[in-house]
């Protein structure tokens, strides 16, 4: 792997979105260790999302605008459900301080709002390839920058678990504050929601 590619990877994975506003809520409702499985959530759905490029299946999301359209407003549908349960903290997401989820709920609304988002496809099928020679490219290259890609995923997302972890308890003794943040978290997933409405194959 490139410094390019890792320089390119790191700017991708650090800029906030989906997996970024999740770990961060769900770090700040349930603590540090919640937000490790909200990373490794968010992480296993990159994985899959190289297997299912590797197997073709990404060139036939982008191709259909049927399957295209179908996957995209289940995950616009999901992020909205998402922002309406961080501002009425229901569904396991209040970020007030309450009983951890179980680990494997957590890493599976990880998975699935990662899942539901029809672009990563489009990140490993038309971005990673420009990271490969031009002549004599193999699957296991592509298989090395996207595990790549997947490790420095958790790397950025375990740091955002980290940072909201250690101010935690600051933030959570201001109830104006906890008010802003579940406004800012809700309002956050619902424009992710609409953004995402609006993309195209």
């Amino acid at each position: 792997m490139t410094p390019e590619f890792l320089l390119t990877a790191f700017i991708v994975c650090v800029t906030p979105g989906i997996g970024v506003v999740y770990t961060l809520s769900v770090t700040l409702g349930g603590g540090w260790r919640a937000g490790v499985w909200a990373s490794i959530g968010c992480t296993l759905a990159t994985v899959l999302h190289l297997a299912v490029a590797l197997a073709g299946l990404a060139a036939v999301l982008l191709t259909s605008a049927l399957l295209f359209q179908t996957v995209k407003y289940a995950g616009v549908a999901y992020l909205l459900w998402m922002a309406w349960a961080v501002l009425r903290g229901t569904g396991g997401m209040d970020i007030v301080p309450a009983a951890p989820a179980p680990a494997t709920r957590i890493i599976g609304r990880g998975v699935l709002l990662n899942i539901l988002n029809p672009k990563l496809p489009l990140f490993f099928v038309a971005f990673l390839p420009q990271f490969l020679p031009a002549q004599g490219a193999s699957t296991a290259m592509m298989v090395e920058l996207g595990l790549g890609f997947a490790a420095m995923t958790l790397a950025v997302f375990l740091a955002y678990a980290g940072l909201a972890a250690s101010g935690r308890q600051v933030i959570l003794g201001s109830e104006r504050l906890m008010t802003g943040l579940r406004r800012a978290f809700a309002l956050s997933f619902a424009a992710l929601g609409l953004r995402l409405a609006m993309e195209r194959a």
